[in-house]
């Protein structure tokens, strides 16, 4: 069949290499000039930075996927682990390095939370559970039909602690505040509030702490290329510069794309991965989708969207890891400015990727490379980021100063910013949002968009906004998904 693919980022790239492992004639249509989406990469003057995800969790997803195309994964990428997985800085002075080892971690709990040494042992335990309760009921399983549900085990299903949420769970399990912060910001990875989500997303930190935490060699980028190339191995072609305006149908039917151009491009499949909502609401006719659907897509909440300040400096800071967190004094005041008042918190939790700790050759030699990011609202009107992108910057800077990275203001060669409505402009996602829909409700992460869509014929869906959600694992299996439900219904 002839499929055309919407967006050359990682869900799409996926597909690419799947469908055309499969016979498919598959081009792919990408708005900018090189692949890779929201996993993109920024050098100038010497120094390398990665400007999207930046810790690989469950690779045997990615192994699958080369596996499924004949090939092995060492061929192409070099996946290591890291060790510790992040270090965790505190208000109080308390510094925490978080390793896969847990011997290594309940020594220094022993230390800082001694009362909570047996409470860290069964979390980590519920988690694994949560983790076996979800797995083939949600992760693996594309949950379009009635069929999926065959082979799942109901009680299972209805023990995933979805009626709590994360931050009630964890209160009710740690007397140490710190511990509490520590397993509440699990729920960020997916744009979300521990204090809205429920209880189901303590599974991450079992996958984080349980399954460890990984790094490409050379940069998280290396997986764009190493997809890329995989991809036009099979045969797929890339267009560049290509922008898609509207999805055309025929009777509710896919007929093909028209690019900004005007130039129609024919198709039998369209596979979609620019955001669910940009394609309901912005690619697919009004007329091929109910006002009840369309209502829908526009009420669901986005995830949280992020301020990345990137700096290149002459300095090593020695207490920087790989990964770092600096947390703030008042988190549940840091998430309700980010999703109710829906302005910047004054205090955010600060995160910074520093690859050249790891890879020496992504500074210059005696630097370092910070890729800094904290949590921020998706577009709205309180937020003006021509003017706050400044008072951001300032805050960072002036708060890690204060965290111990001395003179940090006096060290900076390169400076350079990314705001939600940067991710907006360049990737057309939901309000700028970074993680697709927010899981802020019940049931809110089993609800985002399906695979296939239930209004247009021969249209899929993949990518962090669509089933099962965002990150390098989950938006791979959304791939496998809508493979799995093209060779299902397209004949």
């Amino acid at each position: 069949m002839d499929i055309k693919i919407i967006g050359a980022g990682l869900g799409g790239l996926a597909a690419s290499c799947l469908l055309a492992h499969n016979g498919h004639d598959v081009t792919i249509l990408e708005k900018n000039s090189s692949p890779g989406g929201k996993i993109n990469q920024l050098s100038a003057q010497g120094f390398r930075f990665d400007t999207g995800p930046s810790l690989l969790t469950m690779p045997f997803i990615l192994e699958k996927l080369f596996e499924y195309c004949d090939t092995e994964i060492n061929n192409f990428l070099d996946i290591q682990p890291v060790d510790p997985i992040c270090r965790y800085f505190y208000p109080n002075g308390l510094q925490f390095d978080c390793y896969q080892d847990s011997c290594l971690n309940t020594a220094q709990i022993q230390q800082f939370a001694p009362d909570d040494v047996h409470a860290y042992k069964q979390f980590i335990t519920y988690a694994e559970k949560l983790f076996e309760r979800t797995k083939d009921a949600f992760l693996y399983n594309p949950l379009y039909g009635l069929s999926d549900l065959d082979d799942l085990n109901f009680i299972d299903f209805f023990k995933i602690d979805a009626f709590r949420t994360v931050a009630d769970r964890i209160d009710k399990q740690f007397e140490s505040e710190e511990l509490q912060q520590f397993f509440k910001r699990f729920t960020t990875y997916n744009g979300s509030s521990p204090y809205k989500a429920p209880a189901t997303l303590n599974v991450i930190p079992y996958v984080e702490l349980s399954l460890g935490g990984y790094y490409l060699d050379g940069g998280m980028y290396s997986l764009i290329k190493a997809l890329t190339s995989l991809a036009e191995s099979k045969g797929v072609r890339i267009q560049y510069d290509t922008e898609i305006t509207k999805i055309n149908t025929a009777d509710k039917r896919i007929t093909g794309v028209t690019d900004i151009a005007g130039n129609f491009h024919k198709a039998d499949i369209v596979v979609s991965n620019s955001d669910a909502s940009e394609t309901y609401l912005d690619l697919v006719n009004k007329d091929d989708i109910s006002l009840l659907k369309r209502k829908k897509v526009t009420n669901v909440e986005p995830s949280c969207s992020g301020f990345v300040l990137m700096l290149g400096i002459d300095k090593i800071y020695n207490a920087l890891s790989h990964h770092n967190i600096f947390f703030s004094e008042d988190y549940k005041r840091e998430f309700r400015q980010i999703f109710e008042d829906k302005v910047m918190p004054e205090d955010p939790t600060i995160y910074i990727a520093n690859t050249s700790h790891t890879n020496s050759d992504h500074a210059p030699e005696g630097g370092s490379n910070l890729f800094i990011l904290v949590n921020a609202p998706y577009l709205n009107d309180n937020v003006d980021w021509s003017s706050e992108k400044n008072w951001c910057k300032e805050q960072i800077i002036r708060k890690l100063q204060e965290h111990g990275l001395t003179d940090l203001r006096d060290h900076i060669q390169y400076s350079n910013t990314i705001t939600p409505k940067d991710f907006y402009h360049k990737y057309r996602s939901n309000k700028g949002s970074i993680y697709g829909t927010s899981s802020n409700g019940k049931l809110a992460a089993f609800m985002r968009p399906k695979n296939k869509s239930r209004s247009v014929e021969g249209l899929y869906l993949v990518g962090g906004s669509t089933h099962p959600g965002g990150g390098i694992p989950l938006v791979t299996l959304s791939a496998f998904h809508a493979v799995e439900l093209i060779n299902r219904f397209e004949k």
